[in-house]
C-alpha cells in the first residue's frame, strides 16, 4: 500500500555565488586608474557586456579607465558549462527497509548551464595578481536575463571593493 510520494533532490541550479580574494600586501590606496588587457569569452557579444559591467562598478568607486596604461591591468574570462542534477522519487513508502525508501524509485536528470566570470587585477609594475573576483550563476535561455545576472554578480563582486587593510 502506497502511503505517499517522497522526493529526494537538491534545489536545481546554483544561487549566485560570488567570491573575492586579494593580496594583503597590495596597497589599494595607491590605485586609481585601470586599463583592460583582455576579456575572453566564447561569445564576442559578451566581451563588451563584461567590460561595461566592471567599468560601471569601478567608476562608482572613483576609479578611471584609461586606454593603454594605468595603476592596474584588468583581465576577465567568461565561460559556460553544462551541469546535471539527478532527482530521485520514491513511491510506496510502506516503512523503512534495508532496500531503501519504498517499492519503486524513478531517477530523472535535469540539465542546466552554469556561467562563470573571473576578473583579475594585476599591478603592472610588479606583474603580480593583486585581486581576483569570481562569480557563478545559472544561465537562462534569454540573453536579457543573463545580462541582468551579470550586472548583479559584478555589483556583488565589487560591493566591498577596494579591500581594506
Amino acid at each position: 500500500m502506497s502511503i505517499g510520494l517522497l522526493a529526494v533532490s537538491c534545489c536545481i541550479g546554483m544561487a549566485r555565488e560570488v567570491h573575492t580574494d586579494h593580496d594583503p600586501s597590495a596597497n589599494f590606496e595607491r590605485y586609481h586608474t585601470y586599463y583592460w588587457a583582455k576579456v575572453q569569452t566564447s561569445n564576442p557579444l559578451w566581451q563588451q557586456r563584461i567590460q561595461d559591467a566592471v567599468d560601471k562598478e569601478l567608476q562608482s568607486k572613483g576609479w578611471r579607465r584609461q586606454e593603454s596604461s594605468g595603476d592596474i591591468v584588468l583581465a576577465a574570462v567568461g565561460s559556460a558549462r553544462n551541469q546535471q542534477e539527478y532527482q530521485t522519487f520514491y513511491k510506496g513508502l510502506g516503512g523503512w527497509r534495508w532496500g531503501g525508501f519504498g517499492d519503486e524509485a524513478t531517477t530523472t536528470v535535469q540539465n542546466y548551464r552554469i556561467g562563470t566570470l573571473v576578473v583579475d587585477m594585476y599591478d603592472p609594475q610588479t606583474k603580480r595578481l593583486v585581486w581576483r573576483g569570481t562569480a557563478d550563476d545559472t544561465l537562462s535561455d534569454k540573453p536579457e536575463n543573463n545580462e541582468k545576472k551579470l550586472d548583479k554578480s559584478v555589483e556583488k563582486m565589487f560591493k566591498d571593493f577596494p579591500p581594506k587593510k
